[in-house]
C-alpha cells in the first residue's frame, strides 16, 4: 500500500537497514546465526558439560549435594531442610529446601539459596538489578491448588539416611528422600514413577563475589560475568546463577508437552542419533521468522509442563521458572521391570532441565491418567477461559485490510457467497503512523461506521495492539508511558529504546501494577476513540520482539519493576501484557461486561486463563500444514488448548489444493483463523475459483454445524483442563500402537475422529482405530471396524475424513447462518451412534455466549442417553440466581431432528415414537422414518420434529 509522510520515510529506512544487515524483520528464512545453540549459551554449555562429566565417570560419579539430617523438619504436610554443598574452595553453600505435599496429590519441591554476607554482595553487585533470586513467577502463574495435605505423614518405617513421606489418595503415594547424595523418588502403589537427581545432575550455581584473576576449580569463567552474542553484550551483573536438575521417568518411553516447538507430539531425544536432535529443547520466547520444522528451536511461547506416558500410567512435572530454559531428553534401556510387562517398561526416559536464573520450583504429578494431570495442573495455573461463542467460529484476517471500506466489502462478499464468518481482523496498518489506540485518518476515517456494519450481522472486529510504543513526543500514549515511569528500563536505569514496527520504540512494563491501571485506561471507549463494544484485541510481538535486540528480543540485563532483570522474567513477560489487556477489556465501560477475547503470540503457563494463541508466522507449505496438528495437540496436552495455526500459511501463496486442504484441517483447530502476509495475494474464500470455493465453504459450514459440540468441549476444558482436541494416546491411554500418532484427533468427548489430509495429491487416507467399536463415516455412514488397525478411508478433495465412534450423541445445528450469533435460537439435531451394547451418551452445554451469567447458573447443561430403546435428557448443571431466567429465555429452542445410525433391524417396521416431556404421564407421538443402506454403509432412522425443549427433561421411546 502506497503511503506518504513519516510512515513512508520509516518504511524506506527500515528497508535500507534490512539490506545492510543492521536489523532483521519477519519475512526472511530462519537465520540460525541469530539464535543461540546450546554451545553458544554459557549456562546451557556448563550444565551439559556437567552431564557429560557425570556420564564419563559412570558409577563413580556422585552428586555433591547433601540434605543435612539435623535440619529436616516435617509439619502440616511440608518437609523442610537445608541442602549443603562444599565447593572446591571450601565454601559451604546452604540451599533451603521445602517439599509441600498438596491436597490435589501433587508435590511441590522448591530450592532457594540463603542470602550471602553483605560484604560479598557489595563486592559482586555493581548494578541496579535486584540482589535476590527471582521468586515471583508464581505470582503471575499460580491461582489455586496449593492447599497442603492434612493427611500426609512421615513413614514410620524409614531407614537411616532416608526420609519417607506418605501422601495422596489413601496414602498410595510416597516420596523417598535420600540424604546423601540428595535424591528423591516418587512412588505410586509401591512403584517408582519419577526420580529427581537420580543421575546426579542437580546444580545450583551459588552466589559468589567477582574476584579478578581467580578461578574456581579450573572452571571456565568466560561466560560467568559477561556474555557476548551477535554483537550484543550481556553484562550479567549477578554472575552465574543457573539451576539444573535431572528428572527420570523409569519405564516410560514417551514424553509429551513443553511447547512451543515445531516438532512431533512424542518428543525426540536430544543427544543425536537417527531422527533425533543435537540440541536440547529450548524455552525462550522469541520471534523466529519462518521457523523451521522438526526442530527443538525456541518459538514464541513456553510452557514447561511435561507428561510421561506408558500403558496404564501417566505422570508429569511442571518446572516453574520464567528464565531461559533448556531440556535434554535421553532414552536408555532399563532392566526388566516385573511390575510392568509392557515393552515400553524397558525404556527409561531421562530428562535434564536447566534455567539461567531463579529458583528450582518443581511440581510432580503422579496421575495416573492424562486427564488427572490436566486437572491437577489446571487447578494450579487455571483452566482455559470459556470464550464468547463468536471466538470459536471462523476468523478472517490478513496483513492488512487497507481501508474501512475494504472491511465493509469483505463483510458483504462473505454474505453474497453465503460463507459464514464471525470476526474480521485488522493488522498494523489500521493505525495512524503505527501508533496504537489510533486510526489512520486517511484510510480508516469512519471506524464506528465500519463496526456498526459488522454488528448488523453480529460480527466482531479484532485489532492489533502491541507492547512497543512509538517513541514520539506528540503521541499521547508515548507521553504518558514516559511521564508516568511505566516503561522497561535498560541496565543503567534509563528508558529502554529499541526498534520495532513503529521505528524507535519503548516498551510498557506490565510487571508494574501502575502500568496495569494505565493500560486499562487506554482501552476505554472514551480514550480508544472510534472503538465500540464489538472490538477485541490482538497482542502480537509480545515476546517481546525487538528487531535490533539480541536474538530479536530484549537484552537480558534490562530492568523491570522492582529492579528484576529481564533474564529472570523473560518467558512470563508476554503474559503480563495479556493479563493487563484482559483486565482492560473487563473495564472498558462500567456496567457493560462481556467476556474478553484476546489473541496472544507469546505465552507461558497460565496464559490459557485469558487468551487464545496461534503458532505464529508459518509458511504456505504442505509440511507446515502437517506440523500444525502436533503443535496444536501439544498445546492442548500442556494446558493451553485454545490454539490454532494460520490457515493457508502466513508467508507465501498456497495453491488452491493446499489452501483447500488447509481449511479442511483448520476447522479442527480450536482457534480457527485464516491469515496472510502483506505481500501475499488476496485469498478470501469467495475469491477462490470453483470447485475449491464450494469445498472451502462446505468445510467452514461444517465447523458452524458442529459449534454446539465445540462449545461443549470448550466448557469441559474450562472446568477440568482437558484438551479440546485430543491426541490418540489421550483418548486411548492403554493402546501402545497409538502413543506416537499425532496426525489425527478427537473432538472432546463427542466420539468425532478427524484425520485431515496434509499431503499433496491424496485421495485416500489411513485412520487408526484403537478399539473394536464400530466407527461411522460422518457423511455417508460407511462402517469401519477393527481394533489396532489402520483403515483406508476415501479422501477426495471434496471430502473431509471424519468418523464417529459408536456410543455417542453429537449435538449440532443444521441451518446455515451468516454468523454464529444468528444461530442463537435455531433448533438442534442429535446424531446418535449406538455402541456394541446398543447404547450411547452425549452432553450439551449452552449459555448466552457473551456474558459471565453462566457463573451464576445462567446456562443449560444436559446429558443425553440412549438405553433400552429410550433416548432421554437429564440435567447436569447446578442451579444459581440466573438459572430460571436463562432457561425461560431458551424455552422456544427445541430439537428438530434425531438421527440414529445403525439402529435395530426391527425398527424397519416402526413408524412412530412416543415423546414424554417433563414427567407427563401421557405422551405424544411423532413419525419415525427408517432408511436402509447396503454396500458397507449403515442404515439409519430419523425422528422428525420431536419438538422437545433443549432445556427440559424428556424421553423419546422407540
Amino acid at each position: 500500500m502506497a503511503r506518504s509522510g513519516p510512515s513512508a520515510c520509516w518504511t524506506l529506512l527500515l528497508s535500507l537497514l534490512v539490506l545492510i544487515g543492521c536489523i532483521v524483520v519477519p519475512g526472511s528464512t530462519v537465520k540460525h546465526e541469530n539464535f543461540k545453540t546450546c554451545a553458544q549459551s554459557g549456562f546451557c554449555k556448563r550444565n551439559r558439560a556437567l552431564a557429560d562429566n557425570a556420564s564419563a565417570q559412570g558409577a563413580s560419579w556422585s552428586s555433591p549435594y547433601e540434605l543435612d539430617p539435623a535440619t529436616i523438619h516435617f509439619k502440616d504436610g511440608q518437609l523442610s531442610g537445608i541442602l549443603i554443598k562444599i565447593t572446591s574452595t571450601n565454601v559451604k553453600v546452604r540451599l533451603p529446601l521445602l517439599v509441600s505435599f498438596l491436597e490435589s496429590g501433587a508435590a511441590r519441591l522448591v530450592v532457594d539459596e540463603e542470602k550471602r554476607m553483605k560484604g560479598d554482595i557489595e563486592v559482586r553487585h555493581d548494578s541496579k538489578a535486584n540482589k535476590k533470586r527471582y521468586d515471583e513467577t508464581e505470582k503471575w502463574v499460580l491461582v489455586g491448588g496449593l492447599e497442603v495435605s492434612k493427611s500426609a505423614t512421615l513413614n514410620a518405617q524409614t531407614e537411616t539416611g532416608f526420609t519417607k513421606v506418605l501422601y495422596g489418595p489413601e496414602d498410595k503415594y510416597e516420596a523417598i528422600i535420600r540424604h546423601a547424595p540428595f535424591e528423591v523418588e516418587f512412588q505410586r502403589d509401591g512403584q517408582t514413577h519419577v526420580q529427581l537427581n537420580h543421575q546426579g545432575l542437580f546444580n545450583m550455581e551459588h552466589w559468589r563475589p567477582k574476584v579478578e584473576g581467580k578461578e574456581e576449580a579450573g572452571e571456565d569463567e568466560s561466560t560467568w560475568w559477561e556474555e557476548t552474542f551477535g554483537g550484543n553484550t550481556d553484562s550479567k551483573p549477578r554472575g552465574p546463577e543457573s539451576v539444573g536438575l535431572d528428572i527420570t521417568f523409569p519405564g516410560y518411553n514417551h514424553v509429551f508437552g513443553i511447547p512451543e516447538h515445531a516438532d512431533s507430539l512424542s518428543l525426540k531425544e536430544t543427544r543425536g542419533g537417527d531422527g533425533n536432535h543435537e540440541d536440547p529443547y529450548r524455552l525462550y520466547n522469541a520471534d523466529v521468522f519462518e521457523y523451521e520444522l522438526d526442530s527443538p528451536m525456541t518459538l514464541y511461547g513456553a510452557i514447561p509442563l511435561m507428561q510421561a506416558h506408558r500403558k496404564g500410567s501417566t505422570v508429569g512435572v511442571f518446572w516453574l521458572n520464567a528464565a531461559e530454559t533448556w531440556i535434554d531428553i535421553v532414552k536408555k534401556s532399563a532392566s526388566f521391570n516385573p511390575l510392568s510387562m509392557s515393552a515400553n517398561s524397558k525404556i527409561d526416559t531421562q530428562t535434564h532441565w536447566f534455567s539461567e536464573s531463579g529458583l528450582i520450583d518443581l511440581f510432580i504429578f503422579l496421575g495416573p491418567t492424562p486427564q488427572d494431570i490436566s486437572k491437577t495442573y489446571g487447578e494450579l495455573t487455571g483452566y482455559t477461559t470459556l470464550p464468547q461463542q463468536f471466538a470459536i467460529a471462523y476468523h478472517q484476517c490478513r496483513w492488512n485490510y487497507v481501508t474501512d471500506e475494504d472491511v465493509k466489502e469483505v463483510d458483504a462478499k462473505f454474505d453474497k457467497y453465503q460463507i459464514p464468518f464471525d470476526v474480521i481482523w485488522l493488522d498494523l496498518e489500521y493505525t495512524d503512523d503505527r501508533k496504537y489506540f489510533t486510526w489512520d485518518p486517511m484510510t480508516f476515517p469512519d471506524p464506528k461506521g465500519m463496526q456498526e456494519q459488522l454488528a448488523e450481522s453480529e460480527r466482531k472486529l479484532v485489532v492489533l495492539i502491541d507492547p512497543h510504543i512509538k517513541n514520539k513526543k506528540d503521541y499521547f500514549v508515548s507521553q504518558e508511558l514516559n511521564s508516568k515511569g511505566l516503561a522497561v528500563l535498560n541496565k543503567d536505569g534509563e528508558v529502554y529504546d529499541g526498534w520495532c514496527w513503529p521505528g524507535s520504540s519503548n516498551w510498557v512494563d506490565c510487571f508494574n501494577p501502575a502500568a496495569h491501571l494505565w493500560w486499562s485506561s487506554l482501552h476505554k471507549f472514551d480514550r480508544f476513540k472510534g472503538s465500540l463494544s464489538n472490538l477485541f484485541i490482538w497482542n502480537d510481538m509480545n515476546e517481546p520482539s525487538v528487531f535490533n535486540g539480541p536474538e530479536t528480543t530484549m537484552p537480558k540485563d534490562n530492568l523491570h519493576f522492582d529492579n528484576w532483570e529481564h533474564r529472570d522474567v523473560h518467558n512470563v513477560n508476554g503474559m503480563t501484557l495479556v493479563n493487563a489487556t484482559y483486565q482492560a477489556m473487563l473495564e472498558r465501560k462500567k456496567g457493560e461486561v462481556r467476556r474478553p477475547f484476546i489473541l496472544t503470540r507469546s505465552f507461558y503457563a497460565g496464559s490459557q486463563r485469558m487468551a487464545a494463541m496461534w503458532t505464529g508466522d508459518n509458511q504456505a507449505t504442505w509440511d507446515h500444514l502437517a506440523m500444525s496438528l502436533p503443535m496444536v495437540l501439544t498445546n492442548g496436552v500442556a494446558g493451553f488448548p485454545f490454539a490454532g495455526a494460520d490457515v493457508g500459511g502466513f508467508f507465501h501463496n498456497p495453491d488452491k489444493d493446499l489452501l483447500t486442504r488447509w481449511y479442511q484441517a483448520g476447522i479442527w483447530y480450536p482457534f480457527f483463523r485464516a491469515h496472510a502476509h502483506i505481500d501475499t495475494r488476496r485469498r478470501e474464500p469467495y475469491l477462490i475459483s470453483e470447485p475449491h470455493r464450494t469445498i472451502i465453504s462446505q468445510a467452514i459450514r461444517l465447523r458452524y454445524q458442529l459449534l454446539p459440540a465445540w462449545y461443549t468441549a470448550f466448557h469441559e476444558a474450562s472446568i477440568n483442563g482437558t484438551p479440546i482436541v485430543r491426541p490418540q494416546y489421550y483418548a486411548f491411554p492403554d493402546d501402545e500402537q497409538g502413543f506416537a500418532i499425532d496426525d489425527q484427533l478427537y473432538l472432546g468427548e463427542t466420539g468425532l475422529l478427524a484425520k485431515p489430509v496434509v499431503t499433496e495429491n491424496t485421495i485416500t487416507t489411513d485412520i487408526y482405530i484403537a478399539d473394536d467399536e464400530k466407527y461411522y463415516d460422518y457423511f455417508d455412514f460407511t462402517v469401519y471396524q477393527g481394533a489396532g488397525k489402520h483403515h483406508t478411508v476415501p479422501a477426495p478433495e471434496d471430502k473431509i475424513p471424519l468418523l464417529i465412534q459408536g456410543g455417542h450423541i453429537v449435538p449440532r445445528r443444521d441451518r446455515p447462518r451468516r454468523s454464529s450469533a444468528l444461530m442463537r435460537w435455531d433448533p438442534y439435531t442429535f446424531v446418535v451412534t449406538l455402541d456394541k451394547n446398543g447404547e450411547s451418551e452425549g452432553t450439551l452445554y449452552v449459555d448466552d455466549g457473551e456474558t459471565f451469567d453462566y457463573e451464576r447458573g445462567g446456562y443449560i447443561h444436559r446429558r443425553f442417553q440412549f438405553r433400552n430403546s429410550v433416548l432421554s435428557s437429564e440435567e447436569l448443571g447446578t442451579k444459581g440466581s440466573k438459572t430460571a431466567e436463562y432457561v425461560k429465555s431458551m424455552a422456544g429452542v427445541t430439537v428438530e431432528r434425531v438421527v440414529i445410525i445403525d439402529p435395530p433391524q426391527e425398527w424397519k417396521d416402526k413408524s412412530t415414537v412416543t415423546i414424554i416431556e417433563d414427567g407427563a404421564r401421557a405422551g405424544s407421538t411423532t413419525s419415525l422414518e427408517y432408511y436402509e443402506q447396503t454396500g458397507g454403509k449403515a442404515s439409519y432412522a430419523i425422528v422428525k420434529n420431536p419438538n422437545v425443549g433443549i432445556g427440559k427433561t424428556w424421553r423419546i421411546e422407540f
